[in-house]
């Protein structure tokens, strides 16, 4: 494991920008509901399985936990970012999940090698505070992108070409969440999938094809790192429509300030994503709809890692 400061570790520099962040997350804008938040959201602070990680042990040997799972009946977007678990279902009917998680959380001490969990072209590299502090974008192809959120340090960037289990970042617990719950709040990294522009499950429920390449049991990749892959072929009059959907015009203006082509095409993607409510609406960016495929692998080192845990008992078919 790499050491980090603080600063890297929660993603708090620059201190103004982050406090502005913040305040947006709290209280919300024109475009942008507050966040939501009770008293079921003490349910994710898990000391037994965040201080030892803080504390730079594995909390399960060579295995990583499963922190939280992706949700499958999220509510509306409109109603704001919701940390509360009401109406939370994982892909196994249990509750490892929170009403508007969109991703996947892997729990690993800070200082963790963070690897790209298939060949791709890196798209963004970005901090926001207020929505999962450092990230890495990696366009895949196949209508696939992933996304490793709560970052200390990339490695990585923009236009960077990446085989499959290069190391790409060094893992934190940056942005918001990670500095308000210390040291009751687990560090991982949040992962997400983005399918034709829209988040998915990699784990795949009953009926489902997975996204990793092992099944529903992810494992790191072994051997060299394959480059085989074909960049995405964005549209620059779809990615414009998307442009003049924006209502928020901060958000206009950093999408088209990002050159044209991929890094146009992720920020607005970016922005739709983490933003949807600063949208009149979503043009697909992808011409034609991809199938559900087998092609990741867990985003970390086979050399540090052999597979995941799921702490609440209940796991799927290997």
């Amino acid at each position: 494991m790499k050491r980090l400061s603080p600063l890297e570790v929660f993603g708090l520099s620059p201190l103004r920008q982050r406090a502005r962040e913040a305040k947006l997350a709290l209280r919300g804008d024109g475009h942008t509901p507050k966040s939501r938040y009770d008293l079921t959201s003490l349910r994710l602070l898990k000391p037994r399985l965040s201080l030892p990680l803080w504390a730079g042990r594995k909390a399960h040997g060579r295995l990583v936990p499963i922190y939280n799972l992706f949700c499958h009946d999220q509510p509306p977007p409109e109603l704001g970012w919701s940390v509360q678990v009401t109406r939370a279902r994982d892909f196994l009917g249990t509750q490892l999940t929170y009403d508007s998680h969109n991703g996947t959380d892997l729990a690993i001490p800070p200082g963790t090698l963070v690897v790209a969990a298939a060949p791709g072209l890196v798209v963004r590299v970005s901090s926001e505070f207020h929505r999962g502090g450092l990230k890495i974008f990696v366009d895949h192809g196949r209508g696939l992108v992933t996304t490793y959120n709560h970052l200390a340090r990339a490695l990585v960037r923009p236009g960077d070409r990446v085989s499959r289990r290069q190391v790409i970042a060094i893992s934190g617990y940056s942005g918001l969440d990670g500095f308000v719950t210390f040291p009751w709040g687990t560090p991982h990294v949040h992962f997400n999938v983005w399918l034709d522009g829209e988040y998915v499950d990699p784990f795949a429920r009953a009926g489902e094809v997975p996204l990793w390449r092992t099944g529903n049991w992810p494992v790191p990749a072994t051997g060299p790192g394959d480059d085989d892959f074909t960049p995405t072929a964005w549209d620059e009059d779809v990615v414009a429509r998307g442009i003049a959907a924006c209502r928020h015009e901060e958000a206009r203006r950093e999408i088209e300030a990002a050159p044209a082509g991929f890094e146009r095409a992720a920020t607005l993607l970016f922005q739709a994503n983490y933003f949807p409510t600063r949208f009149a609406e979503r043009p697909a960016l992808y011409p034609e709809p991809h199938k559900r495929t087998p092609w990741l692998d867990l985003p970390f080192r086979a050399e540090d890692f052999d597979g995941i845990w799921f702490p609440h008992g209940t796991e799927p078919t290997r």
